[in-house]
């Protein structure tokens, strides 16, 4: 089709797309209006005195005739399109070609993805030529950053990700005091990088520099099981139960049994066989773990590669998971002695991964204080400073009125959620939650479930409830009470029903509902564990108070141990998600060896107020042990964070070990890990992103071309507004369409009359 329209406009419709129409008439305007009056009124004339014909055929002759004329006028009016077009060999142009492991994916005729590329945009081949005699040439290759390079003959596909937003940006700074005609883009489109496209792209239209994208591999592949993404739990307690959480994508495999395999360091520690669905295209899994000992662990995920699948690089990912020793300190505060509080106890009493600190009021101003380091340590009570607090990563508030504490502490167990970042849970009983007067207060800001009833109704001053796992619960590894997701939500239907003596209100917009429950004689769910972010924190409520009967139920046999798993998984989950005053992580956590990656570090003082005139060091090991220090900076952008380049030169695990200075206060943070290794990398999502593409060349102003066709842009590079450019005039009075209009109306005027015989 664009073939045919530049055949009969004389141009290709990028030039009309660029090109502004003007006139430039042989004759003087006044002059050509008047011999256009004269024209057009002589045709009419003509044809209102041709006789033997109605009225509607002398119509249709003047304006046959009158169409000629004003054809023939327009065309002396000389019209003309004028296009800006770069100055040759006064420009450069810049070839950025895609040189990460996707484009070694063999999804093409002409072999790998990088070989199709090398066949177009080779040194000899004629697209390069050609331009090379128009611009000068800067090649570059690029994945997580940008580099130059020789030519497509210097890809190697070795990049672990690709970082599209990074690539124009590095271009545009490098060649920013240059003449830069426009950018040609060749890749697949793959954007893992994390780099702001968006930004990238207004930078370059605001500088008027075209990016035309050059599209490479299959938008879809026949047949293919794809890991496109896996998350393993960051930071996990030692012991604690684990869900590798998997999104599969699916390409003509619905219906087949796979087994998923997970390895830490080459031993296996986790599988699950599924049945692959048959009518949707991705697939959420998630597998179990066992408990992993602490560390920095280097976990792989695989599916098995299925016979005639398209790829089988995308069948294997990897991650990073730092499992922390502990044990992390959590304060349990409660108001009564009563069996919640022993039998608590005495599940997390075994768990060297959690210290349970309590303090238990025994009478008026009186306090037991179990699990506490010495005897300063909650002496006068509840702690009464932030620092006092905050050194706690969790809080659980028992049955304790809200007027034991002062209305500063109230405050300040808020901001524990709020701005330490530290785990709240809230546990039911007759003097918690809305019973206990905490409406209004700031913890009930914080809570998941809104305490918007004052009491429970004095009919119902106790409710019995089955709890069981909703889906988002059974999405979290805490509320596992086995391995198997049949075998744990079989155990939650045949533990018995809990007591819940509070009025517990609606679930706050944004919070979860984990565990809900139902009367034997409703149709109705409430939510009985809930949890919500709240600022760094999170907040969550168990509105039962006798969870105890998991233990000691007359059907719960002696052995049983659902009671303890449940509470030392859901202890755990609420303090291990507290921040430590120093933060450390690497962004990316996997990277090829020679990407850059960035060190980022959170630092607080003991207050967890951000800091941001400290001194942070990283200390990196390399795996043949050398150690290499990298100084972080403040970002200026981010309070609190600081930020720093580091290349890996080798494969293999880096250990990663931070300390903040400031003044006479030194914190040092837990160790890290970056892997350096490129295998199962940036071809999680490798099928061709063709509407990226497309979008990436329209906010610029330039063209997207699928490869087979990006013989176009030798010709189409030439019309841009950056650089050294001309303004060109091209005449149109010469199109071939006008041309065959004339020959159209003079034709059929010639074949009205000769049909009413007056020719």
């Amino acid at each position: 089709m664009d073939a045919v329209l530049a055949f009969l406009l004389k141009y290709p419709a990028r030039v009309w797309e660029r090109g502004e129409l003007v006139w430039g008439p042989v004759l003087p305007s006044g002059a050509l209006l008047v011999l256009g009056v004269a024209t057009l009124a002589l045709a009419g004339a003509a044809a209102w005195r041709v006789r033997g014909v109605t009225t509607p055929s002398r119509v249709a002759l003047g304006l046959l005739r009158g169409g000629v004329f004003a054809l023939v006028l327009a065309m002396l009016a000389r019209p003309m399109l004028v296009v800006t077009t770069a100055v040759p060999q006064r420009n450069v142009l810049a070839i950025l070609l895609d040189d990460s492991r996707s484009m070694t994916l063999q999804d093409l005729a002409e072999g790998t993805r990088a070989d199709a590329v090398r066949s177009v945009f080779g040194d000899s081949a004629a697209l390069v030529r050609s331009l090379g005699e128009r611009f000068s040439l800067r090649f570059y290759r690029f994945a997580a950053d940008v580099r130059p390079a020789a030519g497509a003959a210097s890809l190697s596909g070795s990049g672990t990700r690709t970082d599209l937003a990074a690539a124009l940006r590095g271009v545009r700074e490098e060649l920013g005091g240059l003449p830069l005609a426009g950018i040609i883009l060749v890749s697949d489109g793959a954007d893992n990088g994390g780099g702001d496209a968006e930004a990238a792209m207004l930078a370059l239209r605001a500088r008027r520099v075209p990016v035309h994208t050059v599209g490479v591999g299959l938008e879809r592949f026949p047949r293919d099981i794809a890991i496109e993404r896996v998350a393993f739990p960051a930071r996990p307690l030692a012991g604690a139960a684990l869900l590798a959480d998997v999104t599969l994508r699916l390409r003509g495999v619905g219906g087949e049994r796979v087994t998923l395999v997970v390895e830490a360091d080459g031993r296996r520690v986790g599988e699950r066989t599924v049945t692959l669905p048959s009518r949707e295209e991705t697939a959420r899994v998630q597998v179990s773990l066992e408990p992993l000992p602490p560390g920095v662990q280097r976990l792989t995920l695989r599916a098995p590669v299925l016979s005639g699948e398209t790829v089988a690089q995308n069948n294997e990912a990897h991650g990073v998971v730092q499992v922390r020793a502990g044990p992390d300190r959590v304060l349990y505060v409660e108001g009564e002695a009563r069996p919640e509080l022993a039998f608590m106890r005495r599940a997390l009493a075994g768990d060297s991964a959690v210290h349970l600190v309590t303090l238990l009021r025994s009478a008026e101003r009186k306090f037991l204080r179990l699990g506490v380091r010495d005897s300063l340590e909650l002496a006068e009570g509840f702690p009464a400073t932030r620092e006092e607090l905050f050194g706690y990563r969790a809080v659980i508030l028992g049955s304790i009125e809200a007027a034991f504490f002062r209305p500063e502490q109230l405050g300040m167990l808020g901001d524990f959620v709020s701005q330490r970042g530290g785990g709240l849970l809230a546990l039911g009983g007759r003097l918690a939650l809305a019973e206990g007067g905490f409406r209004g207060t700031p913890v009930a800001e914080v809570l998941p479930i809104a305490l918007d009833r004052a009491t429970l109704a004095e009919d119902a001053a106790a409710l019995e409830y089955r709890l069981r796992p909703t889906t988002a619960g059974r999405a979290h590894a805490f509320l596992r009470l086995s391995a198997e997701d049949t075998a744990s939500v079989a155990r939650w239907d045949s533990l018995p029903p809990l007591t819940v003596v509070n009025a517990l209100g609606s679930l706050r917009p944004g919070a979860q509902a984990l565990l809900t429950g139902r009367r034997v004689d409703d149709t109705e769910d409430v939510p009985l564990l809930a949890s919500q972010r709240f600022g760094r924190g999170t907040a969550y409520v168990l509105g039962v108070q006798d969870s105890w009967l998991w233990k000691m139920h007359a059907s719960i046999p002696v052995e049983d141990r659902t009671h303890e798993t449940f509470w030392r998984q859901l202890v755990r989950t609420i303090a291990e998600e507290a921040p430590d005053r120093l933060e450390l992580a690497s962004v990316p956590a996997i990277a090829a060896p020679g990407e850059p990656v960035t060190l980022r570090a959170r630092v607080a003082d003991d207050r967890f107020a951000d800091v941001n005139d400290a001194t942070v060091e990283v200390t990196v090991g390399a795996p043949d042990g050398r150690l290499m220090t990298v100084p972080l900076e403040w970002t200026l952008g981010e309070d609190g964070v600081y930020a720093g380049r580091f290349v890996p030169e080798m494969a293999g695990m880096h250990t990663l070990s931070a300390e903040a200075r400031r003044g006479r206060d030194t914190v040092r943070a837990l160790d890290g890990a970056l892997l350096a290794d490129d295998s199962g990398a940036d071809v999680e999502q490798a099928e061709l992103r063709t509407p990226f593409l497309q979008r990436i060349a329209e906010s610029t102003g330039g063209r997207y071309y699928p490869l087979a066709d990006a013989g176009a842009l030798a010709e189409d590079v030439m019309y841009t507004e950056s650089g050294v450019t001309v303004r060109e005039s091209l005449d149109l009075w010469d199109m071939p369409i006008v041309f065959l209009l004339l020959t159209a109306l003079l034709g059929g005027e010639w074949a009205l009359r000769r049909k009413w015989g007056l020719a």
